[in-house]
């Protein structure tokens, strides 16, 4: 292990301090679930008090200003236009909803590439299925050698009847970024929509939406964010808005005023628990009071020593250069090993390391993740286990 690395744990035990971290954990899995530092469950913790005091005065006085308040911000820290948000409860919902919306006819088709996520796939097989249109999944190669690449392979599995491209930003498994401002550009220019499942980019990459091109962004704020969980948002370009509605409808806006805008519709939901909402803007204020390039700079640099250190492992190999380009916060290599899920449950239970191990083409993706509260001495263990496991 190198100094610079020993330095970086350093600064991990400071701000490790800031989370409620579990006794004896190697917490490696953050991608799936983050976990929110104290002063977000502190914050959460203070809107149910004030729920469960005094309900009628949260919900119908402060509410709805409380949820345009939160939605602003959120957009403003993504780089969308206040109009073109709403807050959901996780990306999961927003991909939903746009699936549910998306007008499909008998005939059509939507590409996807088999690095998506697997309830991703699910969402769209089901509105493929009841619209009478076809699912095509397209391979990426592994490894890639350059975004380029990446951009050509998916474009070229298109046709003149894809009517939506749908892509990750940042791979579930693969923990790969994507060229989605290019696959937007030339995907426009071919009169294909776009819908962007963003979930792993908030806070790992600097968003800027307009600026992207896609027509939908669905992404969950409970990752590197490390807002509560049960926090969302869908981003929707304003020529589309017209076809947006949520998959539940109640009131919209809270009683008796009616709702005016798409967003509206999103604000009430009926009654429910709304303190993660409410706690969000602790989460972004949080981070930020951290540095969003010192938390993106050494969460990567403990990704490059993670892929450092599981390329030693016998039998394992790159899937992307090593390069800022193809990951952040969060590494993948593959393994020949061809039972992953059972490994990363042993992993769990005996050796109490967190960690994603996915089945992939007849071997295993590793999948770690990096937080600030991540130390280099964790990935220490995880290698021992799998040499363990291994040999």
């Amino acid at each position: 292990m190198t100094n610079s690395t020993r330095a970086d744990d350093a600064s991990s035990r400071t701000w490790r301090e800031h989370w409620d971290l579990p006794a004896g954990v190697a917490y490696l899995n953050h991608g799936s679930f983050g976990l929110p530092p104290r002063c977000v469950v502190e914050a959460q913790q203070h809107w149910l008090r004030e729920t469960a005091r005094n309900p009628m005065v949260l919900f119908a006085d402060r509410y709805e200003p409380l949820h345009t308040e939160v939605r602003d911000k959120l957009a403003d820290f993504v780089g969308a236009d206040r109009g073109n948000l709403v807050l959901v409860e996780n990306a999961t919902y927003g991909m939903n909803v746009v699936a549910r919306c998306f007008p499909l006819r008998p005939g059509d088709e939507v590409l996807i590439n088999d690095h998506e996520y697997g309830a991703v796939k699910r969402i769209w097989q089901r509105a493929c299925a009841r619209g009478g249109a076809r699912l095509i999944e397209s391979p990426l190669p592994l490894p890639v050698d350059s975004q380029d690449q990446a951009a050509d392979v998916l474009l070229a599995a298109a046709t003149d009847r894809t009517r939506l491209i749908v892509v990750s930003h940042v791979t579930s498994p693969s923990a790969l970024t994507l060229p989605v401002e290019e696959i937007c550009r030339r995907a426009r220019a071919r009169g294909i929509h776009t819908c962007i499942d963003g979930p792993h980019a908030v806070a790992m990459l600097p968003l800027a939406l307009e600026k992207l091109g896609c027509d939908f962004y669905a992404a969950s704020c409970h990752k590197w964010l490390s807002g509560p969980h049960g926090t969302g948002f869908l981003y929707v370009r304003p020529e589309l808005q017209r076809w947006i509605e949520p998959l539940v409808v109640s009131w919209g806006r809270v009683g008796p005023a009616e709702p005016e805008t798409w967003q509206d519709w999103f604000i009430w939901l009926g009654t429910r628990d709304v303190s993660a909402t409410l706690a969000l803007p602790t989460a972004i204020d949080f981070l930020q009071s951290i540095g969003l390039e010192t938390f993106r700079t050494h969460t990567h640099q403990l990704a490059r020593y993670a892929r450092a250190r599981l390329l030693e492992l016998p039998g394992a190999s790159p899937i992307a250069p090593d390069s800022p380009e193809w990951y952040g916060s969060m590494i993948a290599v593959h393994h020949p090993y061809g039972e992953a899920l059972a490994l990363r449950e042993r992993l769990r239970k005996q050796y109490e390391i967190a960690a994603v191990l996915s089945p992939w083409h007849g071997g295993s993706l590793i999948r770690l993740s990096c937080h600030l509260y991540t130390l280099a001495e964790e990935m220490e263990r995880v290698i021992e286990a799998l040499k363990l496991e291994f040999r």
